[in-house]
């Protein structure tokens, strides 16, 4: 098993800036934020999703008495921002792990008087 999943495990990749990217966020309410940034390419004649980069922080005080949407938010703002350098010139997915911030996300509305 252990072979097994070393074998499978992501490994670390230079960034290839004509492929997209894959932004996995996820935060845990009171204790702290994390991201990692993925990339699909060809190794050995073989399609393996390789990291680029792993962040993470703990919560500021204030910020550990948000709830879960605005926490895990803040994650993806934060990752946004920490990674801006790659992302911001190549096309890239989120993944999140949380419903309500993925439906307000893929709301397709221009009234942001509701927000």
């Amino acid at each position: 098993m252990i072979k097994h999943e070393l074998n499978n495990a992501p490994f670390l990749i230079l960034p290839d800036f004509e492929l997209p990217f894959k932004l996995y966020i996820d935060a845990a309410c009171g204790k702290g934020l994390g991201a990692a940034l993925h990339q699909r390419q060809i190794v050995d004649g073989e399609p393996r999703e390789g990291v680029r980069f792993y962040i993470s922080r703990q919560l500021e005080d204030s910020e550990a008495r948000y709830g879960e949407m605005q926490t895990e938010f803040l994650c993806l703002v934060w990752a946004l921002g920490k990674l801006h350098f790659y992302l911001e010139v190549s096309v890239f997915e989120v993944y999140i792990d949380c419903t309500a911030l993925k439906s307000l996300l893929n709301m397709n509305t221009t009234d942001r008087h509701m927000w």
